[in-house]
């Protein structure tokens, strides 16, 4: 027997006013927006530790995705936003000093944007502590535990992304 959390009481709780509720379902759904309700905690406290947007943020881990440059046009994509809405972000973070705008160099006339190593830093600062606390709470399975949770969370994320047609009710 694994040990009981407050999930198994929520769980516990629910049975006999929903008789047909599956315990196994209830249990890893409540688990799982548990778990990202606490790491978005743990990433909001460090970003206002910073002092650092959530937009700022994102803005910034999608250009270190992309080598530390990207034209504002992919930065939207990524972002899923309208291009247009771009320009207040990066005029606020190179004002900050956390990027800069630097000539194309696939196209002369665009201009892209660059991290700066002050973005590089404090966008590294908040990852690691995300990750620190991603790593400490999945410290508690192993190794081979951590592999079988990802390739399970899989399928499930692709069962979900999949189309139903019928999301939403009736």
């Amino acid at each position: 027997m694994t040990d009981r959390d407050s999930v198994d009481q929520h769980v516990a709780r629910w049975q006999p006013v929903l008789p047909d509720l599956d315990p196994d379902v209830e249990g890893a759904v409540v688990r799982m927006m548990l778990l990202t309700r606490h790491l978005r905690a743990v990433k909001d406290r460090v970003l206002a530790d910073l002092d650092l947007q959530e937009k700022e943020y994102g803005t910034l881990h999608v250009l270190a995705g992309r080598g530390g440059r990207a034209a504002p046009s992919e930065i939207a994509d990524a972002l899923r936003m309208a291009p247009a809405s771009i320009t207040a972000r990066v005029d606020a973070l190179v004002r900050r000093g956390f990027v800069r705008r630097i000539p194309s160099e696939v196209d002369r006339r665009r201009v892209d944007v660059a991290l700066t190593e002050a973005g590089e830093a404090i966008w590294r600062q908040a990852l690691d502590v995300v990750g620190d606390e991603e790593h400490r709470v999945l410290g508690a399975l192993d190794a081979a535990e951590r592999r079988t949770l990802a390739d399970l969370l899989r399928r499930v994320n692709s069962a979900a992304e999949r189309p139903t047609g019928n999301v939403g009710g009736p």
